[in-house]
């Protein structure tokens, strides 16, 4: 039997990058997947793209600031799909400079998103968790919101806030059967990465132990083990998918 089989997942940043790659693994494992992004055409062409891999894929329009626009979306997949058993918070942006150059809209642009907005779905999806008494709850931090970094002072408070609120839900949770684990990827190559500049990318690469940059495969492996019955006793952890580069 496959591990999530006949599993609902919804995905936000589903439509590219690790939320989509995270998508095709759950996938091969039997899940039906709620492809949810602000880009609405994007997540359809993932959905599209999806469904010849089999089980029951669909897109959703979720912007992930908007708490009203969350709840409605999450309605709909509710009615749609009768249940969410697996909730991966995915989207997020970048704003990247120092923190003397930073503007107070990049600064809230990407807390808004990236904290807020994981709070925004969690707190739409859980409550229905809550009821079924089951649920896995993957956020996806990264390494700079464990050590930080120059140039990315609103990314890393953004992520480092992800870690501490994935650890509360995970004491406030567990007593309904709800896990609830933050994955923390370090250089990873996506569209979010490309945009490095060589002498970057090169100090990055020197960071890491294993020589090499993750891929988004690395970190839809660690997804679908926590998200599956082989972590029903984890909750509360950080998993950094880095290569060594923190230890």
């Amino acid at each position: 039997m496959k591990k999530l089989e006949g599993r609902v997942a919804l995905i936000t940043g589903g439509a590219q990058g690790i939320g989509k790659k995270i998508a095709q693994r759950f996938i091969s494992e039997g899940a039906n997947i709620a492809v949810c992004d602000i880009k609405l055409h994007e997540a359809q062409s993932t959905a599209a793209e999806l469904s010849s891999d089999g089980g029951d894929v669909r897109a959703y329009m979720m912007n992930v600031a908007d708490d009203v626009n969350v709840d409605e979306a999450v309605k709909k997949v509710m009615n749609d799909f009768g249940r969410i058993d697996i909730l991966v918070n995915n989207a997020g942006i970048t704003r990247d400079t120092l923190m003397l150059r930073m503007k107070q809209e990049d600064w809230n642009a990407v807390l808004s998103v990236n904290l807020t907005g994981t709070f925004n779905v969690s707190r739409a999806v859980v409550k229905y968790m809550v009821k079924a008494r089951s649920g896995r709850i993957v956020n996806i931090a990264s390494v700079v919101g464990v050590m930080g970094n120059a140039g990315q002072a609103n990314y890393s408070a953004s992520k480092a806030g992800v870690i501490g609120l994935t650890k509360t839900m995970a004491k406030e949770f567990a007593s309904r059967g709800i896990t609830v684990n933050a994955i923390a990827p370090g250089f990873i190559q996506t569209k979010m990465t490309e945009h490095l500049n060589e002498q970057a990318k090169e100090t990055f690469l020197k960071a890491i132990p294993l020589n090499r940059p993750g891929t988004p495969e690395d970190v839809s492996g660690t997804a679908l083990f926590l998200a599956s019955d082989d972590a029903s006793y984890i909750t509360g952890q950080v998993v950094c998918v880095d290569g060594g580069m923190v230890m």
